[in-house]
């Protein structure tokens, strides 16, 4: 009988034979071989091994091979997901150090690379000297910046990083960033922050962190724009509101980031907050700090320019389109920010500087004082051209269309005319300013006489008050009058812009950007709008932030409903981009030419798509002509100084710039009657500019004088022909080369 060859049963065998009694074997005869159909039984050979039970479930694969199987197909090498990448196929484990030469983050042959710093070429000999690990390497700029830079970004960005990385001026890593408004100050900046942040020539980041400091209205704007431009690859920290313990938690987190790879290497950050939370900014250092409207540091003396130039930076860029506003000495506290000590101090710079070129550039000035301040003029500029960068507005004549700026002097109505002229007799300013007193009297003088020229309205409740110069005023306004309601025909200037606004509603689907330094004449704004039935919008001081970014953009949608947008000059003068609208009205003019000129700019912008036109608003004979007369010859001085021009026209003298309380009712245009205007005769434009001529804002190239012929706005003739009770005049100035 066969038994089981199985382990378990041998050891049962093995087990029981042990315990029974031992036979000896009985001889057997051979017996004949059992068929297999007799016994029932197949023969089975004792090599055979034995076979596994049979059952009904289904054969599993060995799960552990399986998955072993699996992590071979999946576990291939790294391959960089760049289309055409040709560098070093991840071989090695992350985190050890790259063996072989160092190369640049970017290609710096690749076809329009922007290539900010390249090594110097070196000699065979010098190449097998040379350390491998401390070979510098080309900077370049991120190609996904580079293809939408225009040539004189280009040339901007290249600038700035070499004034941060103080290859210009050694010992010195500031820079003014000068360009006019709408050439890509941002843009540029922007290239510039993501450049230190990346690389270097030592082939590592040049900076960890870097602090944009902008009005708060801009705050949003900035984030916006790091967010277009560098789609998502870095993630900027914007602070525009919140409370205090909230805001000292975000900065001390940023000053606390170090290392490589910084979480929020950007901060934005407005003056007004930076200057009430300098404290927790000082402990610690940052790589960059931009300051944009860089102008509000024209006094060294307050607490923002103090708290900012008490930081650990050294690179400083300070962005301004308006480096010089009102006089040379806000000039260097910018270039003294930005570079301190390269025009030495504020009193050195005033004898040597400031007194001779202010001098020279009188109109009563002395052929030797004339020559001894272009040669301080010559000098200054060589000294500041190395840390400031300047490009006009007319590069933008190759991407925007024209812009036709307008001069429109209103005449005074009858009730103006009589309450300006009671004023004088009465509050005598101008005795007080003969004797050399510039009294609180004074400014208020000025204050009122600007109202009185926006509107009667403005100095009623003086006259209601019988106020010093408004004594028996009250008798002058028609019987029953009421602030109310607006009354257009009581002001020239109203009544100017109610014929504007009704013809470019019937005639256009433009729309109307209205800037005022009051909101006493917003409010009017507001008033004629909903007698007229047109929608707007108001942006002023009141307004939140978050909120100002929400009305722009809804603004400057194609299919928003709103006609006018109501802007104050203080509020939101700088930087915002109002492209959606292509008119706009200058109602007031600014003694700073910086705020109006800031405020001109807002349609004139990249993205603009139509003929802008601006007008500027101004009372005939009236102390608004005085101060536009001082805008031109302060920017006067800053063609000089910034923009280097040659032979700028010195139309006013000192004494005439005082006659500020004065009112010449018998012009059409007292600014006219003094720039010595070359293409008039009796009034009227006889000699055309001449073809191809770069036409300049200079008040001598004035185009047409007096008269409806020289108007070019179809919406400007249509309001010279409604306004049949008054006549006005205006200057056409156009911003591209060769327009007919």
């Amino acid at each position: 009988q066969r038994r089981s060859l199985a382990p378990s049963q041998l050891a049962k065998r093995k087990a029981g034979d042990e315990e029974e009694e031992w036979h000896p074997p009985t001889s057997r005869k051979r017996q004949k071989p059992v068929s297999e159909t007799e016994s029932g039984e197949c023969y089975r050979s004792p090599f055979r091994k034995p076979l596994a039970q049979l059952t009904n479930r289904p054969q599993c694969l060995d799960s552990t091979q399986h998955e072993a199987f699996i992590r071979s197909i999946l576990s291939k090498p790294f391959k960089v997901p760049i289309p055409n990448y040709k560098g070093p196929l991840g071989l090695r484990a992350l985190g050890i150090k790259r063996a072989g030469l160092r190369s640049p983050l970017h290609d710096p042959f690749e076809e329009g690379a922007l290539v900010l710093y390249e090594p110097p070429l070196l000699s065979a000999h010098d190449q097998l000297k040379t350390d491998k690990d401390k070979a510098p390497v080309h900077v370049v700029v991120d190609p996904v910046l580079s293809r939408v830079l225009r040539p004189h970004q280009r040339e901007g960005v290249k600038f700035l990083w070499e004034c941060v990385t103080s290859r210009r001026i050694p010992g010195s890593h500031g820079c003014i960033m000068a360009d006019e408004m709408g050439l890509g100050k941002t843009l540029q900046c922007i290239t510039l922050m993501w450049t230190l942040l990346r690389q270097s020539p030592d082939c590592k980041p040049e900076i960890e962190k870097a602090m944009v400091v902008s009005p708060s209205s801009l705050v949003r704007n900035w984030y916006n724009e790091v967010e277009k431009w560098l789609g998502g690859r870095i993630q900027p920290l914007a602070i525009d509101g919140g409370s205090k313990e909230e805001i000292d938690r975000k900065l001390v987190g940023f000053m606390n980031q170090r290392g490589l790879r910084v979480p929020s290497p950007i901060l934005i950050i407005s003056y007004e907050t930076f200057r009430l939370h300098a404290e927790a900014l000082q402990k610690g250092s940052v790589g960059l700090v931009i300051c944009d409207e860089g102008h509000r540091l024209k006094n060294s003396e307050n607490q923002t320019y103090q708290a900012l130039n008490s930081l650990n930076t050294p690179r400083r860029v300070l962005i301004s389109g308006t480096p010089i506003q009102n006089d040379l000495l806000e000039y260097f506290s910018l270039v003294h920010f930005v570079n301190s000590g390269i025009l030495g101090t504020a009193q050195e710079f005033k004898r040597h500087f400031e007194i001779p070129i202010l001098k020279g550039r009188d109109a009563d000035a002395s052929e030797a004082e004339r020559h001894k301040g272009e040669e301080r003029l010559k000098e200054l500029i060589s000294i500041v051209n190395r840390c400031l960068i300047r490009r006009t507005s007319d590069i933008l004549s190759k991407y925007l269309p024209v812009k036709i700026e307008q001069v429109v002097c209103c005449r005074l109505t009858p009730l103006q005319a009589e309450l300006y002229k009671n004023f004088l007799k009465q509050a005598k300013p101008a005795e007080e300013l003969k004797e050399g007193k510039i009294s609180v009297s004074s400014l208020s003088s000025i204050t009122s006489l600007k109202k009185l020229c926006n509107h009667p309205a403005l100095i009623h409740d003086k006259c209601v008050e019988e106020e010093e110069g408004f004594m028996g005023a009250l008798d002058l306004f028609p019987a029953g009058y009421s602030t109310k309601s607006v009354e257009p025909q009581l002001s020239g200037k109203m009544l100017v812009l109610d014929y504007i606004l009704a013809v470019t509603k019937s005639t256009s689907n433009d729309k109307v950007v209205l800037v005022s330094n009051y909101t006493q004449t917003l409010d009017l704004f507001e008033k004629l709008c909903r007698n007229r039935r047109y929608l707007y919008v108001r942006l002023d001081g009141t307004m939140s932030i978050k909120k100002r970014a929400k009305i722009v953009e809804r603004f400057n949608s194609p299919s928003s409903p709103e006609f006018i947008f109501m802007l104050s000059s203080k509020a939101g003068g700088c930087g915002l981009n109002l492209i959606g609208a292509n008119r706009l009205v200058m109602f007031d003019p600014d003694w700073n030419p910086a705020n109006d000129e800031q405020a001109m700019a807002r349609v004139w912008r990249d993205g603009q798509k139509k003929t802008c036109y601006i007008y500027r608003l101004l009372s005939t004979g009236t102390i608004e002509e005085k101060i536009f007369q001082r805008q031109t010859h302060k920017k006067a001085l800053s063609s000089c100084v910034v923009d280097e021009e040659q032979d700028v026209e010195r139309h006013f003298s000192l004494g005439e710039l005082k006659e500020l309380f004065t009112l010449n009712e018998t012009t059409t245009s007292d600014t006219h009657d003094k720039i010595k205007c070359r293409r008039c005769v009796n009034g009227h434009q006889v000699r055309p500019p001449p073809e191809g001529s770069d036409c300049t804002s200079d008040l001598s190239q004035w185009n047409h004088c007096a008269d409806k012929r020289g108007l070019q706005d179809s919406v400007l003739k249509a309001a010279w022909d409604a306004a049949v009770t008054f006549t006005f005049h205006h200057h056409s100035h156009e911003e591209q080369r060769g327009i007919p």
